[in-house]
């Protein structure tokens, strides 16, 4: 494609290869927008904005963690009941005094050893992992009751609250500064300034090898747009207390995962497994590590996502993490994983995440009962669902 021909043709199959793509980020836009006038603008607000990624970041971990296993043709029906043992654990391993960093890790030990634990009856034992899953969904529950004697277990400070609820600037002891807290900003242009060098460096790299570029005033265009997105969600975090600490962990771990999927031989054979575990086979991959080594990321991420929800209720309830699973699971469907799979991405699946946090969050703030969210969340899944199916046999895949 020529860097100086940009014609209608090439917008409209630019447009069109990237519509999956960018069709989360249009609903979730759009969702903001519409609950602006009937929530007074509220949902714009700093605080609510912030407040939104203190409640649900739990469910963009888990479907950090859930869009991998269902890439390979997996389920994952056991991380409520996960969340709620591990954050049961790790509370109990923070009150004797050990320390908020060693209780991170010994809550991710033991994600990823429950992880390889499930993993290994999947890839090894040839079992379903909607059995399996569905197994450890009543063990650990079972076990979170024991373990709880079917009593809450308190934090005996706030410290362990800090990585679900605190912000950065606090931790660094950083005063606002006129109408902002200045990490968040910080942070938003060091993050652009490395996005924007690695960008030009591939683009100058795949145009010396030949290869087909997207056209130059498009591709202004996409980092505009990428730069503005940013720098908004930076300032409205930048007015309400600074940058969240769960937000730079998540931000972590999605770079952490992207970056897996994208530019890792790990990641083509998790891709490859998921699209024909057969033909990945004939191949030469070993289909049942790369499965065991999902479930074990799965794993991990639930131990991490125990932390960030038992941290935002500032205890550990036998009861947590009911339905965790379920919405780990819309987050991805929703955010274009194929139920078929061998496809799916992290980006997607987060804003997929995003979109049903923006439905609860808009419905709360207008006062709309639990029951209705359930059943906007359910119009919506279903949807997301039968457009991935109505796709694939369109393009002759299903």
């Amino acid at each position: 494609m020529s860097e100086s021909t940009v014609n209608s043709s090439d917008i409209k199959t630019l447009i069109k290869n990237n519509l999956r793509s960018y069709s989360m980020f249009i609903m979730l836009a759009a969702i903001m927008i519409i609950f602006a006038p009937l929530t007074d603008g509220t949902n714009w607000s700093p605080r609510n904005f912030t407040n939104i990624f203190f409640q649900n970041s739990y469910v963009l971990i888990l479907a950090i963690g859930m869009v991998q296993v269902i890439i390979v043709q997996g389920i994952d029906l056991s991380v409520g009941s996960v969340c709620a043992m591990v954050g049961a654990l790790s509370a109990m391993i923070y009150n004797t005094g050990i320390g908020m960093p060693l209780t991170l890790l010994a809550s991710l030990a033991m994600g990823v050893i429950i992880g390889a634990y499930q993993g290994a009856w999947v890839a090894f034992a040839k079992m379903p992992a909607f059995i399996v899953t569905l197994s450890g969904m009543m063990l650990f529950r079972g076990l979170t009751y024991i373990i709880t004697k079917v009593s809450p277990i308190s934090m005996h400070d706030d410290g362990y609250a800090h990585l679900s609820t605190g912000t950065l600037d606090e931790v660094l002891g950083i005063g606002q500064i006129g109408p902002y807290f200045p990490t968040a900003i910080i942070v938003a242009v060091l993050l652009l300034a490395v996005y924007f060098s690695t960008s030009f460096l591939g683009r100058n790299k795949k145009i010396a090898n030949g290869f087909d570029v997207t056209p130059f005033p498009l591709y202004v265009t996409q980092l505009i747009l990428i730069s503005l997105l940013t720098l908004g969600i930076a300032d409205r975090f930048a007015r309400y207390r600074g940058l969240p600490i769960v937000v730079l962990v998540l931000g972590i771990a999605v770079v952490a995962f992207h970056f897996l999927l994208n530019n890792t031989v790990l990641g083509r054979y998790i891709y490859a497994v998921g699209g024909n575990p057969r033909s990945a086979t004939l191949s030469g991959i070993n289909s049942e590590m790369v499965t065991f080594i999902v479930f074990c990321f799965m794993g991990g991420l639930t131990g991490l996502a125990a932390v960030v929800s038992t941290g935002y209720m500032n205890s550990a309830l036998p009861q947590a993490g009911n339905l965790f699973e379920l919405d780990a699971i819309a987050a991805c469907y929703i955010g274009g994983v194929s139920a078929g799979g061998g496809i799916g991405s992290v980006i997607g699946v987060v804003v997929g995440g995003l979109v049903m946090s923006a439905i609860n969050n808009g419905m709360t703030l207008m006062n709309l009962g639990q029951h209705y969210q359930y059943v906007v969340k359910a119009s919506i899944l279903i949807l997301a669902v039968f457009y991935d199916v109505y796709s694939r046999r369109k393009a002759g895949l299903g």
